[in-house]
């Protein structure tokens, strides 16, 4: 059962005061795991990819992270840097105030130039920050990010308040259809919240907890 429920889980370590003896341990425990993958800021990817090439462990990182309000042209530039150095998986933020300004077409234009750099070298995973958008909003983005080609929709960065709830994986889920993937992150700390995530349609948890998840425990924190 734990090796099952690992598949779900982006073994995740974002936090800016993360040193590199916490990546080695957070990849010797995907290895020893069969995590999906290991998320980490792109600073670190070489070094996961080093540790990680030979294993079905995927090394994925973050894009435009956290606000999302980097230039399109920046994201770009880190998406197709993030693959150089060995990203299978990249998650972007969106333009959330673009969203909240009805400008739907930068939004869009935002997130396809990050699915075009990573086309046919990286999974995309479009952070949506739920904690941020009205339900109206959410579905929009989680509609927009279909329409430009991505593989999942995310619903948090874990630093912006709030995180993911059921009812919000259950939106996401009935938005995008069951073609596309959908991410849990910010908050799931247990075995009890992750099961939930994936009853409501998740295909992916991510998780700084990932260890206390798979043995029934609880972690302390959430990105």
């Amino acid at each position: 059962m734990s090796k099952d429920l690992a598949k779900y889980i982006d073994h995740t370590q974002l936090k800016p005061e993360t040193a590199k003896e916490k990546i080695e341990q957070i990849v010797n425990e995907a290895i020893e795991h069969e995590f999906a993958s290991v998320c980490v800021n792109p600073h670190w990817v070489p070094y996961c990819y080093s540790r990680l090439k030979d294993t079905s462990v995927k090394v994925c990182t973050v894009i435009g992270f956290p606000l999302g309000a980097t230039s399109t042209a920046t994201k770009e530039f880190e998406t197709r840097q993030a693959i150089k150095d060995g990203a299978t998986e990249v998650d972007m933020v969106i333009n959330v105030g673009e969203l909240k300004s009805g400008n739907e077409d930068a939004v869009k234009d935002d997130i396809k130039a990050v699915v075009e750099a990573a086309k046919g070298q990286a999974l995309t995973k479009v952070i949506i920050e739920t904690s941020l958008l009205s339900e109206q909003e959410k579905v929009r983005a989680c509609k927009l990010a279909k329409e430009a080609g991505a593989d999942f929709v995310k619903t948090s960065t874990g630093f912006s308040g709030g995180g993911a709830t059921v009812e919000d994986i259950k939106l996401m889920r009935e938005a995008v259809g069951e073609e596309m993937g959908v991410k849990a992150s910010g908050g799931v700390r247990d075995y009890q919240t992750t099961q939930a995530m994936i009853d409501a349609g998740a295909t992916r948890i991510g998780a700084s907890a990932g260890i206390d998840i798979i043995k029934g425990g609880k972690g302390s924190s959430d990105y």
